[in-house]
């Protein structure tokens, strides 16, 4: 029997290796030729090309060298120690200036602004000193500001008082909102509007739209008192008191104003009116019936 020879197996794997070597290189040279071809459609020389590859190197290197040091918090060091600098040459918080202050203690404000003297003016956090300003309870808005080298400047917008809020404790100013400013004495209180009632202070603006259906009852208004949570008892200056119903009350303090200028109704014997009742009007005088005020739906109608 004829014996097959076997080429070695150290044979067929150089064989095998040349084979891979051989595929690599032909790979190689054709993914060169591309490459070649699609740099020179680039509008660059290849002294332009080179160039850009190593601005691109060299500012990746420094963004990893930045990142690097962000972590090690050098940027913030190298800050602080620019700000200290800075402030040596005369760039320090020495003065604050406000602004806007009519009604409020313009102390408070400056008291706020006394955590940031003789700090250098680009560590001033800016946007935190307004915040500590919006707490002041007079402050609707603020704006703080630099004017270099050594001066803050505070812009303050105040709220505007609108009426007193009997709490069971005391007297205190409010704004349109509800807001409360700051106590007041009953002396100092006397010519306000006079809030009354549980719950009367989240009920304010609804109060300001109430009276504004009525503009020529509204300066007449002396106390306004939340009802059950539900409505509003109006007493005028004259001391005469009005009851309106839980619903509809501004078209019931319409109809009112128009009793009031037919039958002249304020100042008069009346003492009390009750308008709860839908179409009716109920009224309580002083000294004897209230004749001529025995008034009917229909007299009431629009």
């Amino acid at each position: 029997m004829a014996k097959v020879k076997r080429a070695a197996p150290g044979v067929r794997r150089s064989a095998a290796a040349r084979s891979r070597n051989n595929r690599a290189r032909a790979a190689r040279k054709t993914t060169v030729t591309v490459f070649d071809r699609l740099l020179a459609l680039l509008p660059f020389t290849d002294e332009q090309l080179h160039r850009i590859f190593l601005f691109l190197i060299i500012g990746t290197a420094l963004a990893a060298a930045w990142f690097v040091a962000s972590l090690a918090g050098l940027p913030a060091l190298a800050h602080e120690r620019l700000a200290h600098s800075a402030a040596d040459a005369g760039f320090e918080v020495r003065r604050v200036k406000v602004t806007g202050v009519e009604r409020m203690n313009e102390l408070h404000v400056y008291e706020r602004a006394l955590a940031e003297h003789e700090r250098p003016m680009a560590l001033v956090d800016l946007e935190g000193l307004r915040q500590r300003l919006l707490d002041l309870s007079w402050v609707a808005d603020a704006r703080v500001s630099r004017q270099l080298p050594d001066t803050l400047i505070i812009d303050i917008v105040e709220r505007k008082e609108h009426a007193v809020l009997a709490r069971p404790d005391r007297l205190m100013l409010v704004d349109a909102t509800g807001h409360e400013l700051e106590p007041v004495s009953a002396g100092n209180a006397k010519g306000k509007l006079l809030i009354t009632g549980p719950g009367a202070k989240k009920q304010v603006p609804e109060l300001d739209s109430l009276l504004d259906a009525a503009p020529a009852l509204k300066p007449q208004v002396a106390e306004a008192e939340w009802v059950g949570n539900r409505r509003w008892n109006l007493t005028f200056k004259t001391g005469q008191m009005l009851a309106l119903p839980e619903e509809n009350s501004s078209a019931a303090l319409v109809r009112f104003a128009k009793l009031d200028g037919m039958h002249r109704l304020l100042g008069g014997r009346v003492v009390a009116v009750d308008m709860r009742v839908p179409g009716q009007a109920a009224f309580r005088c002083s000294g004897g019936p209230c004749s001529q005020a025995q008034l009917t739906a229909s007299t009431m109608s629009d």
